[in-house]
């Protein structure tokens, strides 16, 4: 699965769990954008991933974890995060 696939598996499953439509993201989308998106046809920005997440109420980080979850097969949270952290940390230093 491509990363515009996944992330649009991941809005998707993020949007449904949250009880929402895509017509409740109507102030930041038109349906038709979010549908692309969800169908892994385009890619966003970073400006739409944060107003996306804004309309979610979830952390742009959470559906950016999501999403490179189902792009690594077997790949689990706690070790993704675990690199994230320490790359984080040496890329501060």
């Amino acid at each position: 699965m491509d990363s515009r696939q996944s992330f649009g598996k991941s809005l998707r499953l993020v949007r449904t769990a949250k009880g929402l439509t895509q017509e409740d993201f109507s102030t930041v989308s038109s349906r038709t954008y979010l549908s692309t998106l969800e169908r892994g046809l385009k890619s966003p920005t970073l400006d739409k991933i944060e107003a996306l997440c804004d309309t979610l109420d979830v952390h742009p980080l959470s559906l950016l974890v999501l999403t490179y979850l189902h792009t690594q097969k077997n790949k689990r949270l706690d070790s993704l995060l675990k690199k994230i952290e320490k790359e984080v940390k040496a890329l501060q230093q």
